[in-house]
């Protein structure tokens, strides 16, 4: 789900779709001219509300309890050992700074900061080495979104550049382009589908359909789902509170070198599902407290020369499900959290 760490203009291009509708009450939204697309402070505040990685400014700790782990190497299965201590921190921008009434430019920077300790056991022996370090993953993108209408129906394109490294060197540049479509749009059933293109020779799905599906119900509860990346279940609590019960994916990655002694660069990436709950609440207007717990499930750790995927790794590992713990604040001057919609 290489995608995911990158999918800034997919989010905003889904979502801006969505918040235009929000004053219609058709089911789904024509090309005509006197509904041109223009990028209001609405959009940005429907999608700066929905993603946190789209908000201006966003800043996330994440601390990960100790976990055990099954890995193999070379086909090989190597004796279970164990994460002793694992934490993440991130930042992350998000600015528009050239917008029209039928496309915007923007550009989106990023820095994610891991620590961690393993004790691995030894395959002869038994015995435990303790090894650790500090990780540095840098990454940037140029979005470019056009507004359309395609079968006479509201349509969002994006492109991207996609820049990313450490603190040592530029590793990867990559590129993307999402076409979505505005299925249906009402005060309360929104829902778009789509597709997006990874130019990574590193993906394992160049190609990946996306859909997004919101519903308001009676009680004050919302179904939000945006594939490939989340599913939750949302309630408005408090005067300027949401909490949601639900899933999404994340991903954790950095480069490694001189790790066999040679020159030749290394990544390693996994893919994060994190479950339970999520609390958000606005503070002082502009604001937003994130705080989020549960489990975080790990289908898969790879460790890959550079010039190869994720499907072909040197080294691969199997984590246990374990308890995790993020808290972050946003910058958020369109937030809708806690206002009417």
């Amino acid at each position: 789900m290489d995608v995911l760490k990158n999918a800034v203009p997919l989010v905003l291009g889904l979502l801006t779709l969505s918040a235009e509708s929000f004053s219609q009450t058709r089911d789904s939204i024509p090309g005509a001219a006197k509904d041109s697309v223009n990028i209001s402070k609405r959009v940005v505040a429907y999608a700066a509300d929905k993603f946190a990685i789209t908000r201006p400014f966003n800043i996330e700790f994440t601390h990960v309890a100790p976990y055990n782990f099954s890995s193999e190497r070379g086909g090989k299965s190597l004796p279970d050992s164990k994460v002793n201590s694992f934490s993440q921190a991130k930042v992350s921008a998000n600015i528009n700074f050239i917008k029209r009434k039928n496309w915007l430019l923007g550009a989106t920077v990023g820095y994610r900061y891991t620590a961690a300790e393993a004790g691995l056991v030894s395959s002869v022996g038994g015995t435990v080495k303790t090894v650790d370090g500090d990780f540095h993953y840098l990454f940037s993108s140029v979005n470019f979104t056009f507004f359309s209408t395609l079968f006479n129906k509201r349509t969002i394109y994006t492109s991207s550049i996609l820049v990313d490294g450490s603190e040592k060197y530029l590793e990867r540049v990559k590129g993307m382009a999402t076409g979505t479509m505005i299925l249906k749009a009402n005060q309360r059933t929104k829902m778009t589908a789509g597709i997006l293109i990874s130019i990574d020779p590193s993906a394992q799905s160049p190609i990946i359909p996306t859909f997004s599906y919101e519903h308001k119900f009676n009680n004050g509860l919302i179904a939000d789902v945006v594939l490939p990346r989340s599913v939750y279940l949302r309630k408005p609590v408090f005067t300027n509170g949401r909490v949601s019960l639900g899933a999404e994916m994340d991903r954790t990655s950095f480069y490694l070198y001189n790790i066999d002694g040679t020159s030749q660069k290394y990544e390693y990436r996994q893919l994060d599902i994190n479950s339970g709950l999520t609390y958000e609440h606005l503070i002082a207007k502009y604001f937003v407290f994130t705080a989020k717990t549960g489990m975080r499930i790990i289908p898969s750790g790879r460790i890959f020369r550079k010039e190869d995927s994720f499907g072909s790794p040197v080294f691969k590992t199997t984590p246990d499900p374990t308890f995790y713990f993020n808290v972050g604040v946003s910058f958020n001057p369109f937030s809708l959290i806690g206002k009417k919609k």
